[in-house]
């Protein structure tokens, strides 16, 4: 199918922000607004969402990516990705009124985009759907829980460190220094809920100030529309967001109901650099953008 890009300068309280829209000659009703990961701009890691736009397009589902207010060619301040939910709702209305044909809206969003499209979309009803790829739920105790189940656990594992061990090559007392480090910060107390999850706000402690994981669990309970998460197996990031669900009832029962569809590419990296990996996550993104 053809299709035409169009660039697109719009404002945001005040800042100009550009976007392109990569525009189906007939767009299917469904569009996907790709949302960038920090700090990135619109073009992402290795072009992957210029090509993603692209073959979206090519497919009859027309597809936008933007550049958040402080980032790429746009103006304003630069925001983290928990501070742009006016980028995110500028950028819609701008999608929306470029392709008329739009009645619903899925924001495709990796790492830190993936956790402002969960902050974001149970405020937007024009927001039906998310794709969201190895989720930053960062905390200190999470990563090194990570870290502790994912490296720790698999060296043990593997045949060239017990060469290692057995030619007097490993430095025990630096490894176990390192092991103790990061073992206190996996199971130092006070940050997380009886579940595994991270203390939600209370009268004393407003929700806003609650951790990361917390609010986007809250934001995904609040979202209606259905979710494709799709977890590389070669990436930290991911690991540390299936140890979050792991240890959390909450989390759990949110991804095992019906609205929620898993994928998983067990060789990729986390900004999914190889081509291979990078057109599998098309094809999934458009045959379940075209289903759900």
């Amino acid at each position: 199918m053809t299709f035409r890009e169009q660039p697109l300068v719009f404002d945001c309280e005040g800042a100009s922000l550009l976007g392109i829209v990569s525009l189906p000659a007939a767009p299917y009703a469904r569009g996907v607004l790709i949302v960038v990961g920090g700090p990135q701009y619109r073009a992402g890691s290795s072009r992957q969402f210029t090509l993603l736009a692209r073959h979206l397009a090519q497919r009859g589902v027309a597809a936008m990516r933007f550049d958040y207010r402080g980032m790429g060619d746009s103006g304003g301040a630069s925001r983290s990705f928990e501070r742009v939910d006016a980028d995110l709702r500028c950028a819609i209305e701008t999608f929306v009124e470029a392709v008329p044909a739009l009645k619903e809206i899925v924001i495709w969003g990796l790492c830190d985009a993936a956790s402002a499209a969960l902050l974001y979309a149970y405020q937007d009803r024009r927001v039906k759907a998310l794709v969201l790829l190895n989720p930053w739920v960062h905390t200190e105790q999470g990563e090194a829980r990570a870290y502790l189940r994912h490296y720790y656990v698999e060296r043990l594992l593997q045949a060239s460190f017990w060469r290692k061990v057995a030619a007097g090559e490993f430095k025990v007392r630096a490894a176990l220094e390192s092991l103790a480090r990061i073992a206190a910060s996996a199971f130092r107390g006070g940050a997380s809920a009886p579940d595994g999850s991270q203390g939600a706000g209370t009268a004393l402690e407003p929700a806003a100030a609650a951790a990361l994981p917390e609010r986007m669990e809250a934001g995904l309970r609040r979202f209606e529309g259905a979710v494709l998460l799709v977890l590389s197996g070669n990436d930290l990031v991911a690991q540390e967001f299936r140890s979050l669900v792991d240890g959390s009832p909450r989390w759990r029962k949110l991804l095992a109901t019906g609205r929620v569809s898993r994928r998983d590419l067990p060789d990729a990296n986390h900004t999914f650099a190889r081509r291979e990996w990078r057109d599998q996550v098309a094809r999934w993104t458009e045959e379940w953008v075209r289903s759900y």
